[in-house]
């Protein structure tokens, strides 16, 4: 089969298309055909070798001394199942699926992956393409998670999304209308109208406007492009509040140690979940057409 392999650490020339062996299919493995997937700014961290200094030494360990120890790329994906072991049961051969491969990293950069019945994986929404799909687990289960599992969302409190015209702002944007809260959105100017038909119930254009200086409180701030910092927004939280990141710095680990143990509002981070069964709860939310992909 076809892959993208990533031969080195280093800017996207690293890449190159190879042929590669096809995956061998095991007893409990769904052998999928990838129709669609997409180039994360995870992908771009792991290809780049862009890692904080003080995880360094620890991702060299789990991602690669000089090259990646997983050449193929790429966490989501669309496709078709092409065959199945004998001891699988949810899926049959035909079936259109989508899938993270978060978990257990990449793979999606080739025609062919092997994934089990109890990976991140479900059957695709109906009412999606393939490319449509592909998009849909990093950002969606990611902002899934930071809502639902880490800040505890509830009906009616005020929730600002900064970064909220990016693949898991508009996740987080719909999800937390989905949820009952009231939604500010931060774009730039020519995103506004979109996050605006996402569901947010306010919109501000950050080459505008500075959203810490206009007196509004939250009970969170979910920063999913990591460009704000705790001291910044402590100021825009109400009491008990949460300040939320999807990729922390060593300076922000320290904030969420020391807010955990002493002060009111919170410094929080986390992870996409992993679990199929957000999957399945995303594909019925866009089937129900109360969560859609945005093509960029």
């Amino acid at each position: 089969m076809k892959a993208i392999i990533c031969t080195k650490f280093g800017s996207p020339e690293v890449l190159q298309l190879k042929e590669v062996p096809k995956p061998i299919l095991r007893d409990n493995e769904i052998l999928v055909k990838i129709h669609a997937t997409t180039v994360t700014t995870a992908d771009v961290i792991d290809r780049s070798f862009s890692i904080p200094h003080y995880l360094k030494p620890t991702a060299k360990l789990t991602l690669g001394i000089t090259r990646p120890r997983k050449p193929i790329l790429g966490f989501e994906l669309a496709g078709e199942v092409e065959s199945i072991g004998k001891r699988v049961k949810k899926y049959k051969e035909g079936d259109k699926v989508f899938a993270s491969t978060f978990e257990f990293g990449f793979g999606c950069y080739a025609e062919y992956v092997t994934l089990t019945e109890t990976d991140t994986i479900a059957l695709m929404p109906a009412n999606l393409t393939y490319e449509e799909a592909a998009a849909v687990p990093l950002g969606g289960l990611t902002a899934l998670a930071f809502l639902r599992d880490i800040s505890k969302i509830k009906k009616g409190q005020k929730i600002l999304i900064y970064g909220a015209s990016s693949s898991v702002g508009t996740y987080a944007v719909q999800l937390a209308k989905y949820y009952g809260a009231e939604v500010t959105g931060v774009c730039s100017t020519a995103n506004l109208e979109m996050v605006k038909s996402l569901g947010a119930d306010f919109v501000i254009d950050y080459t505008k406007t500075d959203f810490t200086t206009s007196g509004n409180v939250y009970d969170a701030i979910f920063d999913v492009v990591n460009k704000l910092s705790f001291s910044q927004c402590k100021g825009s939280l109400k009491q008990q509040g949460v300040y939320l990141v999807t990729f922390p710095s060593f300076k922000f680990l320290m904030q969420m140690l020391w807010t955990f143990i002493i002060g009111d509002k919170k410094a929080k981070s986390g992870e996409a979940s992993g679990k199929a069964k957000d999957l399945v709860f995303l594909k019925s939310l866009i089937e129900d057409e109360k969560l859609k992909t945005v093509k960029s």
